[in-house]
């Protein structure tokens, strides 16, 4: 083969190779944690029943969505009465090729798993209802080191009867709820204990490299890499209390950290969100939008840098009209796209402008509850938490599906999980390879989505 052969055959495999890799979905809201896909050639018309559907697998309770990488779906199941569970199929089938089971007994409301986990090169990282986080080796399937990053720092255990407390420190309403990160040799979370809130340890070893003192009240948000000024910051959100009964309010907290020692840079404290999950959205030139659910709605800052090289704040809007009550929005040519269910809201499917201006949203026709939504090919596809899934062109025109079906159907199931708890979707969804994994809470479905 002479040499221009070489360097093209070259340059193919490495293009299969780069394109490969880049339909992994291997963390939480995927390869760059903003729901967004570089999938290519999404089917845009639906056969009546709605995509092929490759397999279905059987699975615990939850909320907890999996992650994808080199043709392997690692979801972290749960047991109540026993613990949680890694496990390990095969994408192309849904065969269980390896599963990893660990006691951590618990009762709260909504049981069942909370978390996505993260994977990188041989091993899987995830952290547990209870806060077990855990590295997974992939070729021994066996775990390689693990910490609790509720108990190591002053929480109070899990507890197993179903009683709950507010008192500080006490076990969080609604578990551990952590997706982690991994930031070079870092893996990330916020342990929102009272002696930390937000911990690093080294990705390798376990070892414990930073943590900062706690930034705020216990809350359900992961943290966020945001670029501020074209550097790495890293974000994270904490809850607002009080304010109920003549106790005093506690704001929130927006918290810019250096991810590589966990120094405070900046902070932002008058959030008002007392049960926060999403994660800050980036909206470029500096801006975050913060969003929450409980009628609270969205939040616009802007971090600036000072005179003297120091980091400040400024509120630019904020509204009660847009938010999110699980997942954070899609950001796609300057508007927001979000599901806003709340208790008492159903705006359903919200389009925001960069201004803080709804230009339009669904409400009930159709409903969009705490579903999940990814950006791919330039359209979203999305679950709207109940049994549906839409295929939609993004417009800040107005709503615009191309394609809709009913995929998850009515399941008998106990007591906790009938009527309107059957069918909740409201897991975060992953793409890869074409294909769509969703899941409710008793099965996980792979939909093939895209030619």
């Amino acid at each position: 083969m002479n040499t221009q052969k070489k360097l093209v055959a070259l340059v193919v495999f490495v293009f299969a190779i780069t394109t490969l890799f880049a339909q992994d979905w291997p963390q939480f809201l995927g390869p760059e944690r903003n729901s967004t896909s570089p999938q290519k050639n999404l089917l845009r018309t639906w056969p009546e029943a709605g995509p092929e559907i490759l397999w279905t697998v059987e699975i615990g309770k939850g909320y907890g969505g999996p992650v994808v990488k080199d043709g392997k779906v690692y979801l972290l199941d749960r047991d109540d009465t026993v613990g949680d569970k890694m496990r390990c199929f095969e994408l192309s089938s849904g065969t269980e090729i390896w599963s990893y089971g660990y006691d951590a007994p618990a009762s709260v409301m909504f049981p069942g798993s909370r978390s996505v986990p993260v994977v990188e090169d041989n091993f899987v990282y995830s952290c547990g209802h209870n806060g077990e986080l855990y590295c997974f080796d992939l070729n021994t399937q066996k775990p390689v080191w693990m910490h609790n990053v509720w108990t190591d720092f002053g929480g109070a255990p899990a507890p197993t009867d179903g009683s709950r407390s507010r008192e500080p420190g006490s076990f969080p309403m609604w578990a551990i709820s952590q997706n982690p990160l991994l930031y070079g040799d870092l893996i990330i979370v916020a342990s929102q204990a009272p002696e930390a809130g937000v911990v690093a340890y080294d990705k390798k070893s376990g070892e414990l490299k930073w943590k900062t003192r706690s930034l705020g009240l216990t809350g359900y948000v992961s943290p966020q890499i945001i670029k501020i000024d074209g550097n790495d910051h890293l974000v994270m959100v904490t809850a607002s209390g009080g304010g109920r009964g003549g106790t005093p309010h506690t704001p929130g907290n927006v918290v810019g950290l250096d991810p590589l020692s966990g120094e405070k840079i900046w902070e932002f404290n008058n959030w008002d969100c007392h049960i926060p999950v999403p994660n800050a959205v980036e909206a470029g030139d500096n801006k975050l939008l913060i969003v929450g659910g409980y009628e609270l709605g969205a939040l616009m800052i802007q971090v600036e840098k000072k005179e003297d090289g120091t980091y400040g704040t400024k509120e630019l809007f904020r509204t009660e009209e847009f938010g999110d009550q699980t997942k954070p929005p899609i950001f796609f040519d300057g508007y927001f796209y979000a599901q806003y269910g709340t208790n008492n809201k159903r705006e359903g499917l919200s389009c925001m402008n960069m201004d803080g201006e709804i230009l339009w949203n669904t409400k009930r026709e159709p409903d969009f509850n705490k579903g999940s939504m990814i950006l791919a090919d330039g359209l979203i596809l999305a679950t709207d938490g109940a049994k549906s899934i839409y295929l939609i062109e993004p417009d800040p025109e107005g709503f615009k599906p191309l394609a809709s079906a009913e995929i998850l159907n009515e399941k008998a199931g106990d007591e906790q999980m009938s009527g309107r708890f059957a069918n909740q979707n409201w897991a975060p969804i992953a793409l890869a390879d074409g294909k769509l994994l969703i899941r409710d809470q008793s099965r996980m479905m792979c939909l093939k989505v895209a030619e």
